[in-house]
């Protein structure tokens, strides 16, 4: 089982939300981006067993910083 535990935190009020679990095989996801089509990214939080990943937590209308 990973145990890399990531901590996600609003810049802007200071909430924070730490340790997203895969419910399929019980691994802490990681973060890391995506590169959209248009070039953009977008944070997300993903499985590292390859299950899937979602959109990474937004607060105050910003996706939320991670550090691991």
């Amino acid at each position: 089982r990973n145990k890399l535990m990531s901590d996600f935190k609003c810049e802007h009020c200071g909430m924070g939300v730490t340790g997203l679990t895969c419910a399929n095989c019980s691994n802490e996801l990681v973060h890391d981006h995506i590169t959209k089509d248009d070039g953009t990214q977008v944070s997300v939080a993903k499985c590292p067993d390859g299950c899937g990943q979602i959109k990474s937590p937004m607060c105050c209308g910003h996706d939320m910083a991670c550090e691991v």
